[in-house]
């Protein structure tokens, strides 16, 4: 087998280029790797690979792999390509954030990439998308390559999220805790309330934890909860009130507090959530590198093979060098699948608003 290489799209980008120290301070590519920094020629990203290659190599000069800078779609032949590229909302709080005109935009990134990825030859490759939307990023490259070689990491972040506001509210590392998030990288995401597990605690501790974090909350007014408690913090933050904003989000539930926090991130660090954002796709990237195989929550398309969904979804799929095999069914409660249901319709309308009929 080749040396692994690894092609970062949007690596001037503030997720790229964290995701870059990342890959190479822990080592994940060997020397006889390749690290593929893809921007576009002309402006600021061009002249901003330059400068980062070579930060890179004054870094990691003793153990790096060959650092590539690429600027057309059709010069990125890594058997690994992470989709990093794209718009985001505003940072501003003041501002409309318009999924919508973002879906647009970033729409036509994700096809210029995937239809180039197709046109390569030989087989194609394993394609993580972390761009938003995540889930429109995963059904133009599916469309392209082949659904089992694409996945979102979207849902890795938003369960990284929720295992640590659990490990909070009971005392515990993060480490101590299981738990997924299904769903959409959105207000449809989806927390696996019964299959959340505390290491040091017996199942009926658990049970007990769990139903006090729930506070007899109904599952499906979650996608409500959201859109309600986002609207209080962002006006806060907008009136300045930025302490008040946090102190009020630590005041819910840890799913709440999962889905709710990025958002203060994004309007108070500048811009979006880097730092877990590259760290989420170091994560699942470290499981392709090491040529092992992992039950991962990510967005994939979906064909009727868990509980006859059918569409882009995050899921618990055994994930791998070559991408995503099965789905592992964690026998979600009911209301649990409700909302699933539910996430993969409105997934299903928010793409079909934007993406050309095949």
């Amino acid at each position: 087998m080749n040396p692994a290489s690894v092609a970062i799209v949007g690596a001037a980008g503030s997720c790229g280029r964290q995701l870059a120290v990342a890959i190479l301070e822990r080592r994940m590519l060997p020397q006889a790797g390749r690290l593929q920094l893809v921007g576009h020629r002309g402006g600021i990203s061009e002249h901003e690979l330059h400068g980062l290659r070579a930060d890179l190599r004054d870094a990691f000069a003793d153990h790096a792999p060959t650092i590539e800078l690429v600027y057309e779609p059709e010069g990125v032949d890594a058997d690994i390509v992470v989709m990093l590229a794209g718009a985001t909302i505003p940072t501003d709080a003041h501002a409309t954030a318009d999924r919508l005109q973002l879906a647009r935009t970033n729409l036509g990134v994700f096809t210029q990439y995937a239809q180039a990825l197709a046109r390569r030859p030989g087989p194609p490759p394993t394609v993580l998308v972390q761009s938003n939307p995540v889930e429109l990023g995963v059904a133009v490259f599916a469309r392209a390559i082949g659904r089992h070689r694409v996945v979102g990491v979207g849902a890795h972040s938003d369960s990284m999220r929720f295992c640590r506001e659990l490990a909070d509210s009971h005392g515990v590392d993060r480490s101590d805790v299981t738990a997924f998030v299904l769903g959409q990288h959105g207000d449809h995401l989806v927390p696996v309330w019964s299959g959340v597990r505390i290491e040091g605690l017996d199942p009926s501790a658990v049970d007990a934890a769990i139903a006090a974090d729930r506070s007899d909350r109904d599952l499906t007014d979650l996608p409500a909860e959201i859109v309600g408690y986002r609207a209080e913090l962002l006006a806060l933050v907008a009136d300045s009130r930025v302490h008040e904003a946090f102190t009020r989000v630590a005041e819910l539930p840890p799913d709440l507090r999962a889905a709710l926090k990025p958002f203060l991130v994004h309007f108070t660090a500048g811009h979006t959530t880097e730092i877990v954002t590259a760290h989420a796709v170091a994560e699942v990237l470290a499981v392709a590198l090491d040529g092992r195989s992992e039950v991962l929550s990510l967005q994939v398309e979906l064909d009727g093979e868990f509980h006859d969904l059918h569409g882009v979804a995050a899921a618990p799929v055994m994930f791998g060098r070559q991408g995503w095999l099965d789905v592992v069914d964690p026998d979600l409660a009911e209301d649990e699948l409700a909302l699933l249901r539910t996430a993969v319709e409105q997934i299903s309308i928010a793409n079909a608003s934007v993406l050309p009929q095949p």
